[in-house]
């Protein structure tokens, strides 16, 4: 009898294999067909852009208080996005995107990216603007990141108000494009009503630079700042800021640097240089307290967000502490290099610390919204900070050869010419041929609220003599001249310039073969101008120059046909406004003054009578003053004009009756 064999079946194995199945299933599923997640998709036209892609999408808005009835006047909380993508071959350094809002749009914020005009928020953009990235500054090319994002492509979220653009209207930019030298970008495309797209793409024209360059090559401006770091460490670094003076009629007296720290960075020490506030409360209880708490903070220079700096005056220069740097400690008088060019620049040190996530010898940033501004000097605007390639410097063991900062970056500041009633000095015109003078502008350089005077007004005319004392002390000069020339008198009256410095041209003589003029300069402020320089453009006469005397003048015929006056050795101070000799009489400016004589020789046909002698423009240290909205004229002239129109009518007249008569 066979035995018979009975195996019993391990239901729990068949279950379990059962229910492993479909996973199973999946995962050979998953090998062979590369079923990944799906990547969100482009925004239009990605794909089809060789070059940098640019977007504006506006995403929401509100309505502000207060609310109005007019609907021109509502102002609307809004939302947008703009976007810049490298999609091209080329990685694109320090990017910069215009934004052409026209709405009179207010920006209380622009996340990843700064306004290249250094304005603090809220900023008025109703005209347009240029954003740049920050942090991310630069932008790679898709094939050398395999395509990542964070690194080909920048956002910038907008917060902002608008006025004026109810629904269902979309409040758009006029335009957008990309502003970096060497593109050229059409017309952007608008998908919509909230949507605006456009590539911009290499321009096969432009002239490429013939040394390789790691980052972007430095720019001309009028002044030169550039923010070199020469040590770093883990947590702090050392830099030098070393300001160069390029514009030939630039100047500044008395600078002071402003910037704004982009993540919680402090001053621990400063070499030729200071900041107005010393207050280290600022680091304890902030940011830097919670990341340093065995930091010894009461020795350290500046814990504010926008720290003031200034130059040292000259008693530090050799400060063992402060000192002891070139070009340091000129109490901030940066000349243009034509007056004197080893004060064409200037060089302080700090030691900088860092907060998280910036904590490794490579993570350097430099400080955003650069501002400097002078006493009596021209106004800069700057731009933002963009990588160079290292700032090369002179071995300092006296060897032949070169050592390289760590990283460097550039700001370019220029010159901007002065608002209207802006100034901070202004000019009067008078001349031999005209009993009056021709005061400086109505708030040539501003005006307070005041409610005695008029701001509007224009300046009334006066004796030349008034000009030598200060406004207030000319108000009986001026109503009396008024009455005697039958003047009409402003009802208020009109406000004083409130300039600080002012400057008279004079026509002094006209002959037949040459003419002359006097300048004089008056300080009505209490400090002394050194070194001062005045800058005249003539645009008729400059060609007749034959001399100047008193003070030193040179002729600069690349400059616009300007002429430059300086003190004589020894005599270049400009001093301030002191008290008059009696008590009770008027205050007394500080005065320079000269001759200048001109022949007729070099310049056919001017005439001196009608207007040509005066100057166009006229700058003194470097800052662009106000000139007269009229300039004198000859009475004889006037009244030649006025006896000839007589003498036209009357023939009229004469024509008319005796051709009535004939009839």
């Amino acid at each position: 009898m066979k035995a018979r064999l009975r195996l019993g079946v391990p239901w729990h194995l068949v279950t379990l294999m059962l229910l492993s199945l479909p996973s199973i299933i999946l995962n050979v599923c998953h090998g062979q067909t590369d079923d990944y997640e799906s990547p969100a998709a482009p925004p239009p036209g990605l794909d089809e852009c060789n070059g940098i892609f640019l977007t504006y999408s506006f995403t929401s808005r509100e309505k502000e208080y207060p609310k109005v009835k007019n609907a021109s006047a509502q102002a609307w909380a809004f939302k947008s996005l703009a976007t810049i993508t490298n999609t091209g071959e080329h990685e694109l350094k320090g990017w910069q995107m215009f934004v052409g809002f026209q709405h009179k749009e207010v920006l209380v914020s622009a996340s990843g990216a700064v306004v290249v005009d250094g304005d603090d928020f809220p900023v008025a953009v109703g005209n347009g603007t240029i954003f740049a990235g920050n942090p991310q500054v630069d932008l790679k090319t898709a094939i050398e990141t395999a395509g990542d994002f964070t690194q080909i492509a920048a956002q910038i979220e907008i917060a902002g108000s608008v006025f004026g653009i109810k629904p269902p209207g979309v409040p758009m930019p006029k335009n957008i494009k990309l502003v970096n030298d060497g593109y050229k970008c059409p017309k952007p495309t608008l998908r919509g009503k909230s949507y605006m797209r456009v590539c911009c793409k290499k321009d096969p024209k432009a002239k490429e630079e013939k040394k390789r360059l790691k980052f972007l090559p430095r720019r001309y401006g009028d002044l030169s700042l550039t923010y070199d770091v020469l040590q770093a460490y883990g947590n702090n670094y050392q830099a030098q800021v070393t300001m160069d003076n390029i514009h030939p009629l630039g100047r500044l007296d008395h600078w002071n640097l402003t910037w704004e720290w982009m993540n919680g960075e402090f001053i621990s020490t400063m070499r030729g240089a200071y900041t107005h506030k010393r207050d280290f409360s600022e680091c304890i209880y902030g940011t830097a307290g919670k990341n340093y708490k065995d930091f010894d903070f009461s020795t350290i220079i500046n814990c504010e967000k926008k720290p003031v700096i200034s130059d040292l005056p000259p008693d530090r220069k050799n400060d063992s502490q402060v000192g002891k740097l070139p070009y340091c400690c000129r109490n901030g008088t940066l000349l243009p290099s034509i007056m004197d060019e080893s004060k064409a620049r200037s060089i302080f040190q700090l030691q900088v610390y860092k907060m998280p996530p910036f904590l490794n010898r490579t993570a350097l940033v430099p400080p955003e919204k650069w501002k400097i501004d002078g006493v009596v000097n021209p106004q800069y605007k700057c731009g933002p900070p963009i990588r160079v390639d290292p700032t090369e410097f002179p071995d300092p063991s006296g060897l032949d050869s070169k050592t390289y900062a760590v990283a460097s970056w550039q700001v370019t500041c220029n010159i901007t010419r002065p608002k209207e009633k802006l100034s901070r000095c202004c000019v009067s015109f008078s001349a031999y041929y005209n009993r009056s003078a021709i005061p400086c502008n109505t708030c040539a350089c501003g005006c307070d609220n005041n409610k005695g005077c008029s701001q509007n007004a224009k300046a009334m005319l006066l004796p030349p003599e008034s000009l030598l004392v200060p406004f207030e002390n000319r108000t009986e000069k001026a109503l009396a001249w008024a009455a005697l020339n039958k003047f009409k008198v402003p009802n208020p009256r009109p406000c004083p310039d409130n300039c600080p410095v002012s400057i008279n041209w004079h026509i002094d003589s006209d002959f037949k073969t040459g003419w002359t003029a006097s300048v004089t300069l008056f300080n009505w402020d209490d400090s002394p101008f050194e070194d001062w320089f005045a800058a005249i453009k003539l645009d008729k006469a400059y060609k007749g120059l034959e001399g100047v005397y008193s003070l030193n003048g040179t002729k600069f015929d690349n400059l616009n046909n300007t002429i430059l006056l300086q003190g004589l050795p020894g005599l270049n101070f400009l001093m301030g406004e002191v008290n008059g000799t009696r008590p009770g009489d008027p205050r007394v400016p500080g005065k320079q003054q000269t001759k200048i004589s001109f022949i007729k020789k070099g310049t056919p046909g001017i005439n001196i009578p009608r207007g040509d002698g005066f100057p166009t423009r006229i700058l003194f240290n470097g800052e662009e003053c106000a000139l007269p909205t009229q300039i004198p004229r000859s009475s004889a002239q006037q009244k030649s004009h006025f006896k000839f129109l007589i003498v036209i009518i009357m023939a009229i007249v004469t024509f008319i009756l005796m051709s009535d008569h004939l009839h």
